[in-house]
């Protein structure tokens, strides 16, 4: 019996969530991965997985078991990454979930830049606005930005992201522009369906006071770029960070408003699966990003942002 094939198959099977995926992720039949599971069950005389037509699930040993399987992995990589890193450059894969407009604006050129200091690495990339399971779609690292929720997840800051209100001089001609966050309620709101109202319509007071404005949607999205070109055209105010309203407020094709009531900044993340150490080539990429980005990041560059 090989325990370490038997480990990795086992890791496969819960982060991929069935014999089949781990099978592809592995490049192994579905079978092999399936004989190696029972193999190790057998070993260890306790069944591991619950299995049913349906879906698989730990038992309270699996659980246990798994998250001593992902530190061994891991470590076993940190080892060999740690052995080789002052002759090797620096290799290997991973899968990394980021956000799509980011990922497509800012994040793609420094994935880009890194790929190109260190081509040995083989990254897949995946895009959702939406926070996916990290563990269930098997990735190796995620980039969030807002307030994350409480959870067993590793997460690192990398940066800050400021939110800024906006419309087009056009719409503020048309219906005037508010005063204080309440007067929203009077005008005509864009917005991300990924969020609710209270969370992209926050504003801080001097008093560092949090508020809120709830305007009348008259249209929505899950794409903040979507909303930015809709307000462009004047059909409404949106909310939403300046790496996507930066370029059209310098350009004057947006205005900011509520200049008294700034929108609180959130933060950018890197975000880990838990129980397992953090592979050395997914810790450069960290560092990176959080070089890349920061607190300052250049999209704010001539922006009011406090």
């Amino acid at each position: 019996m090989n325990k370490f094939a038997n480990l990795e198959a086992f890791v496969a099977v819960i982060e991929a969530g069935t014999f089949s995926a781990a099978g592809q992720r592995l490049n192994i039949a579905k079978s092999v991965i399936s004989r190696r599971v029972s193999e190790m069950e057998t070993h260890l005389g306790s069944r591991l997985l619950n299995r049913t037509t349906r879906k698989l699930t730990l038992t309270e040993s699996g659980k246990h078991f798994y998250q001593q399987a992902t530190q061994i992995l891991s470590s076993l990589r940190d080892a060999e990454e740690s052995i080789s890193q002052e002759t090797l450059e620096l290799g290997g894969s991973f899968k990394l979930t980021a956000p799509l407009s980011f990922t497509i604006n800012h994040l793609s050129h420094a994935i880009v830049k890194f790929l190109t200091e260190h081509p040995a690495i083989r990254l897949n990339l995946d895009l959702n606005d939406r926070n996916i399971n990290v563990v269930g779609e098997g990735a190796d690292m995620a980039v969030r930005i807002g307030q994350l929720e409480d959870s067993s997840l590793i997460s690192r800051r990398l940066g800050t992201i400021h939110i800024m209100s906006c419309a087009s001089q056009s719409y503020l001609q048309q219906h005037g522009e508010p005063e204080h966050p309440s007067e929203l309620a009077q005008h005509i709101g864009l917005q991300y369906t990924n969020l609710d109202y209270k969370q992209q319509w926050r504003y801080r007071t001097s008093g560092n006071k949090i508020i809120h404005g709830q305007p009348q949607i008259h249209f929505q999205a899950n794409n903040g770029e979507a909303l930015a070109t809709a307000a462009v055209a004047g059909l409404g105010i949106t909310t939403a960070p300046t790496f996507i309203l930066g370029q059209f407020i310098k350009e004057g094709q947006l205005i900011q408003i509520l200049k008294d009531y700034p929108s609180p900044s959130v933060g950018l993340y890197a975000v880990y699966p838990p129980g397992r150490l953090i592979p050395r080539r997914i810790r450069v990429f960290s560092d990176f990003l959080k070089e890349y980005f920061g607190d300052s990041p250049y999209w704010d560059d001539g922006l009011p942002v406090r």
